[in-house]
């Protein structure tokens, strides 16, 4: 096939452009010959429920699904009853950039509370956890978190345990969107068990297509019986892969050894060589009128530019505005930024921000 793309081409808008990891694209083509059992019942699906078992504990079950979106729609659509409501973040991925499809198409309402940093607490749940019994208010019965958050920033184990005690103790579940999970575990250096079975989460979306799969991620059930019938409703949302060994097989290249790990680790790594950089052309006057919004906990830095500057960057490197009102911009890294992206960046933010 005639190669379309620069190679060497480099952005910073999201860990999503990267191409598949090197291990991972072995693996699809090791599982390739032969046949197997479609819609499931083959091997690699099955090995899969024994290497989620490994990292989440007995009794887990595993749901391969294609992406993200559909992860978490499907998964909270059977974690509720037709009426049920979920509260999140108003940053919260399933709010503002799935395009209405856990609503539309989960037919759940989401109640979404304002938060500077990405992060729920007990205090911020209880502004939407009202109203049980009242046949006019969609009930809550759901808090949904996003582990590292969509702004970068991470609960601690203890944060979650909390805000989970707080959750069921009102009757309501809590399920974590973990497109980032990965990146996660690296920052807080702590096992994927540690931050979510264990702190009380009962049902996840595990990500795999930001930290090197092709496509791919899953639904875990965390407690049994949190999410009834995935089974079905995993087919009439259109999630359930006739070729599912495929998205398998990534996951267990990904989750079988430390791969998932080491590129997590890689991506953060790049994004705290980033937000070191711009601090110090910063302190030594190199780089002019650039802030930062948020800690850079995981593999992302969120910065605001002078007027202007953010669309004479986006010349050379593509990278999003987060939010354009105040000039915010996101820079992404992934498992393949390697530290001449960083640097070239660095360079030119000084070179347009100091003319």
């Amino acid at each position: 096939m005639t190669v379309l793309h620069d190679k060497a081409l480099r952005g910073f808008a999201s860990d999503n452009y990267s191409g598949i990891h090197p291990e991972v694209l072995a693996a699809i083509a090791e599982a390739n010959d032969g046949h197997q059992i479609a819609y499931g019942e083959d091997q690699y699906t099955e090995r899969l429920q024994e290497v989620f078992r490994q990292h989440f504990g007995e009794g887990v079950e595993a749901f391969p699904v294609f992406n993200g979106t559909g992860a978490n729609v499907t998964g909270l659509q059977a974690m509720l009853p037709r009426w049920g409501a979920v509260i999140a973040a108003t940053t919260a991925h399933i709010n503002v950039d799935e395009g209405g499809a856990p609503e539309r198409i989960g037919g759940f309402k989401i109640l979404s509370v304002p938060t500077e940093d990405g992060k729920l607490t007990p205090e911020l749940v209880d502004r939407e956890a009202w109203g049980w019994g009242d046949e006019h208010r969609a009930q809550p019965l759901v808090v949904s978190i996003t582990q590292s958050t969509e702004v970068g920033t991470l609960y601690t184990a203890d944060e979650i345990r909390t805000l989970a005690d707080h959750v069921h103790a009102r009757g309501m579940k809590l399920h974590l969107d973990g497109a980032r999970l990965a990146n996660a575990a690296a920052a807080l250096d702590l096992p994927l068990r540690a931050f979510t079975r264990d702190a009380g989460v009962d049902v996840l979306s595990f990500g795999g297509t930001k930290n090197g799969a092709m496509l791919g991620e899953a639904i875990v059930v965390l407690t049994p019986g949190a999410a009834d019938g995935l089974v079905y409703s995993r087919k009439f949302n259109m999630q359930l892969a006739s070729k599912m060994r495929f998205v398998s097989a990534q996951l267990i290249a990904l989750l079988e050894g430390d791969l998932w790990l080491r590129n997590a680790r890689r991506s953060n790594a790049m994004a705290q060589r980033l937000r070191s950089s711009l601090e110090a052309g910063i302190a030594d006057g190199s780089i002019q009128g650039v802030g930062f919004t948020q800690q850079t906990q995981s593999n992302g830095v969120f910065a605001t530019l002078p007027d202007g500057i953010a669309d004479r960057l986006r010349e050379t490197v593509r990278f999003y505005d987060w939010d354009a009102a105040r000039n915010e911009v996101r820079w992404m890294c992934g498992f393949d930024t390697a530290e001449a992206d960083i640097d070239a960046l660095v360079a030119l933010v000084a070179q347009e921000t100091s003319r």
